[in-house]
């Protein structure tokens, strides 16, 4: 069996998840322990993937990628490899209104592991600079 090196984040959350007991969603229940969260540990790495590959995409009027700026309002996993993600636009005029979703979409679909994704374009709460990180507001000289 080749043994797989995790990045740092990725291994922190499988850390943190087994120290809670967590289970594997692979295991069945037994019933002496309180039941995993839904998607368990594989689910939490998950997440984290998609979040890494969504950190690769851009707002193309802004040198920030759409997660640091806070256009992601809510990405779920579920155990299966089910996605659910809930984002924004800067605007409903924003340039890549049609497209930006698509590539969100898209890019998190080829995720392995990933099985489907919902995404859902919303519009409240409205996007602001305050929903951007702290380090997207630095980079753009926000703070």
């Amino acid at each position: 069996m080749d043994t797989i090196k995790l990045n740092e984040p990725a291994s922190r959350l499988l850390e943190d998840a087994l120290s809670s007991g967590d289970k594997m969603m692979n295991e069945p229940h037994t019933g002496s322990t309180p039941a995993a969260e839904p998607g368990g540990v594989r689910a939490e790495l998950l997440k984290h993937q998609i979040i890494e590959e969504i950190c690769t995409i851009y707002d193309p009027e802004i040198p920030v990628n759409i997660y640091e700026l806070g256009l992601i309002y809510d990405l779920r996993v579920d155990a299966t490899g089910g996605v659910d993600i809930k984002m924004t636009l800067t605007s409903p005029a924003c340039p890549v209104a049609e497209s930006l979703p698509v590539e969100v979409e898209n890019k998190v679909a080829a995720v392995p592991g990933v099985r489907d994704v919902k995404l859902e374009l919303v519009w409240d709460p409205p996007f602001t600079v305050e929903m951007m990180s702290e380090a997207a507001q630095l980079q753009l000289g926000l703070m």
